[in-house]
């Protein structure tokens, strides 16, 4: 899954970020609810995790302002305000769920399997480009109905590449997409997942779905 963490405790941020992406999930950190509302409205996630005591807007807002903005990725707040009253109106506003700080990390990726579990029971999102199907519940990928093993950046890179099928994606978007905030632009990472990415999806079949606009950034052929 693709997390976000909003956060404004920076050790106890990185410290999740860290258990997530050791469990094999992807993680972001931001640390003020309106720094966290503007990534959401602009990243490709599977789950937030929200505190409450938060610098801009307190975690209620985000939550309220979410909704209103008619986004529905899934909220599950992590909190130190563990009064029935504020559980109650958290899960009121729309969250999914709601974890007491301080908690145990395995209870908290116990509760985002059973978010997981509660996803795939439904029905799967499909994208389809060209020869590509992308099932964003399962987390699967297939061309030519052969499976691709994806890492989780890689899953998360073509989604947006998929979603933005025959437009130009620049590289400030996916590093901003794709990965955290503090992503270093002069680093080659895009570069190497872009190849990576390719051997994995050209090795099935005719190459050249992933086009380099040079100086501009990239482009899946819907073709």
């Amino acid at each position: 899954m693709k997390i976000l963490v909003i956060e404004d405790e920076r050790k106890l941020a990185r410290f999740i970020k860290q258990g997530l992406e050791q469990h094999g999930h992807v993680a972001d950190l931001t640390y003020s609810g309106s720094e966290g509302l503007d990534h959401i409205a602009g990243g490709l996630y599977d789950l937030v995790l929200l505190d409450l005591m938060l610098p801009g807007q307190t975690g209620f807002e985000v939550l309220q302002n979410l909704r209103a903005f008619g986004l529905t990725v899934p909220v599950m707040i992590l909190s130190a305000l563990s009064d029935p009253e504020r559980v109650v109106q958290g899960l009121d506003l729309g969250a999914v769920d709601y974890l007491r700080k301080p908690f145990d990390f395995n209870e908290l990726l116990a509760r985002i399997r059973v978010l997981q579990r509660r996803a795939t029971m439904g029905n799967d999102v499909v994208l389809r480009v060209a020869d590509l199907e992308m099932r964003l519940v399962s987390h699967e990928v297939h061309k030519n109905n052969v499976h691709l093993e994806l890492t989780n950046r890689e899953f998360a890179l073509l989604e947006l590449l998929m979603r933005r099928a025959g437009q130009l994606v620049t590289k400030n978007e996916i590093a901003e997409k794709v990965w955290a905030m503090d992503f270093d632009m002069g680093s080659n990472v895009i570069e190497v997942h872009i190849y990576q990415l390719r051997k994995k999806i050209d090795a099935t079949g005719i190459p050249g779905l992933i086009e380099t606009l040079i100086g501009r950034g990239y482009r899946l052929k819907t073709t």
